[in-house]
């Protein structure tokens, strides 16, 4: 598939459950061009005179500047607006803000709370919609995980990504893009901190069609034979309330050296979204290891994304 074959089909990146593994491999194929361009100094302006629209309920390091970053190597503008400039914490609707931007701008970034405002975003606005985070969703964030994964394995079919922790938003988005990709994910949470069951059901779906096997688990068993161990933090934004009770209840689901160890895989490979509470979901030890990706994950966000952009706003 093309570029421009992928611009016809697709308006929106909202959850990767609407995504084809055909997509996504476009995706990294371009992403992966766009990097090794970039690396060797060399300008892909694919996206001169646009403008990316970017709306921030929730602060943010990686996103921000990703995105930022990546239109302007594109060539584009990004505007960020948080949710104090906007007219959004003053009463007006998320469907007439969709429908003033989409006058003004070529495509809106959007990091919010809930997840319907990223519906409501894509139903209401005439231009590309990017879910930058959602309460339900982190899609391009597994696009770099995957992406990373790939770049460090040589081959997605037939891994076995063992997610260690809170069964949360970059949780939804591994299982449902590993299940396209043909990638076991075992979810290795405490009870009452799995994934959403809807989730699970899309992603099981796919992985009976790929191959991949969907596994949810409180037993740290379920990292045996891993390829990745990945972990998030315990406690996400707007969970502040419940962080000493987290504590507590997720201490056993560290990712320290022993937990690695149990994948009985010596090049198994550690994995974070970051910002990583070092002490708490994952030690020093593993973090800063040779075999911890964190950093390469972080920068392929930057790539993932502008293989995005470029196909949405081109």
């Amino acid at each position: 598939m093309t570029t421009k074959s992928i611009e016809k089909t697709r308006r929106h990146l909202t959850t990767l459950a609407d995504c084809s593994a055909e997509e996504i491999h476009d995706w990294f194929k371009l992403a992966r061009k766009l990097k090794k361009e970039q690396q060797a100094g060399k300008p892909h302006r694919l996206l001169e005179g646009k403008t990316l629209g970017m709306i921030f309920e929730k602060k943010s390091t990686r996103t921000r500047v990703s995105f930022e970053v990546g239109m302007h190597q594109l060539g584009g503008h990004a505007l960020y607006l948080s949710a104090s400039d906007l007219q959004l914490g003053r009463g007006e609707t998320v469907a007439d803000t969709a429908k003033v931007f989409s006058r003004y701008v070529d495509g809106i970034m959007a990091r919010v709370y809930k997840h319907t405002d990223i519906e409501i975003l894509a139903k209401n606005a005439t231009i590309p919609i990017i879910n930058g985070l959602s309460d339900y969703s982190h899609p391009c964030q597994g696009l770099a995980d995957y992406l990373t994964l790939l770049e460090h394995k040589g081959t997605l079919e037939g891994l076995k990504l063992a997610y260690v922790g809170d069964g949360n938003n970059v949780t939804h988005s591994l299982l449902l893009g590993g299940a396209k990709l043909g990638v076991s994910v075992s979810c290795v949470c405490p009870k009452g901190y799995e994934p959403s069951a809807k989730v699970l059901e899309l992603a099981k779906k796919d992985a009976a069609k790929t191959g991949a096997r969907i596994e949810v688990t409180d037993d740290l068993d379920g990292v045996r034979g891993a390829d990745a161990v990945y972990t998030d933090v315990w406690t996400s934004m707007g969970q502040e309330t419940e962080h000493a009770e987290r504590v507590q209840t997720f201490k056993p689901f560290q990712v320290n050296a022993s937990l690695m160890r149990r994948t009985g895989k010596a090049d198994a490979i550690f994995m974070h979204c970051l910002p990583a509470h070092r002490g708490e979901e994952v030690t020093d030890e593993v973090v800063d290891s040779p075999n911890s990706v964190v950093f390469d994950e972080a920068e392929n966000r930057l790539h993932a994304q502008k293989a995005v952009l470029v196909t949405l706003l081109a």
